[in-house]
């Protein structure tokens, strides 16, 4: 009799880990009732097993070259968020955003994906992107998030301390939200870098 109740206990277990894996599997692969043109950038790696570091293609000819690193932190703001994808996208240096084509969905070129570690940190480089001719938006780069069983979500853009077109209105509106997304910069050894933290349920999109 304990070994059928032992026997149960296993196949419950086991079922039960595959389930919540299936899950998962479905939304980090973006099958769940979406296409694969439709469904979000964040889906499209090419790599088997991302990793915390990422390098945006075109990182190596820039003249502006940005490091961003950071560490994701579960809602308490306190607790390393591990597994989590992290996606961005963004213009060139004369800020427009370079399309491209592959397997007849258009993507932007600039763009990487980074998964945190153990520790929720993670690693991307990248370059300062530059102002649109026009309108007057500022300098961005946009950010999708992936969290485990959880389906992807836009946040704020990432924008730029020294930058002209970041008038004071939109300071004032960010420091409302979220001011972290404001990226100070600091150059070392040629290259620009910033520290940019994220608190999952804090990323409150402006309306």
């Amino acid at each position: 009799m304990k070994k059928v109740t032992y026997l149960l206990s296993f196949i419950v277990l086991v079922n039960s880990f595959f389930s919540l894996n299936a899950q998962d599997t479905i939304y980090i692969t973006g099958t769940k009732a979406e296409n694969y043109k439709k469904r979000s950038p964040i889906f499209d790696y090419s790599e088997k097993n991302l990793n915390h570091i990422d390098t945006i293609p075109g990182y190596v000819t820039q003249s502006n070259k940005l490091k961003i690193t950071g560490t994701i932190y579960e809602s308490d703001g306190a607790t390393l968020a591990k597994n989590v994808i992290l996606f961005i996208e963004q213009s060139d240096e004369h800020g427009n955003f370079q399309l491209r084509r592959y397997n007849k969905k258009r993507y932007v070129e600039h763009r990487g994906w980074v998964r945190t570690n153990d520790k929720g940190e993670y690693t991307l480089y990248t370059f300062i992107p530059g102002s649109s001719m026009y309108g007057n938006d500022p300098k961005q780069i946009h950010p999708i998030l992936k969290e485990p069983n959880k389906a992807p979500y836009k946040i704020e853009p990432f924008l730029f301390d020294d930058d002209p077109r970041l008038t004071d209105k939109c300071r004032e509106l960010v420091e409302q939200t979220n001011p972290r997304r404001i990226l100070k910069l600091d150059r070392k050894e040629g290259v620009y870098v910033t520290t940019r933290d994220i608190i999952l349920g804090e990323e409150i999109p402006i309306k």
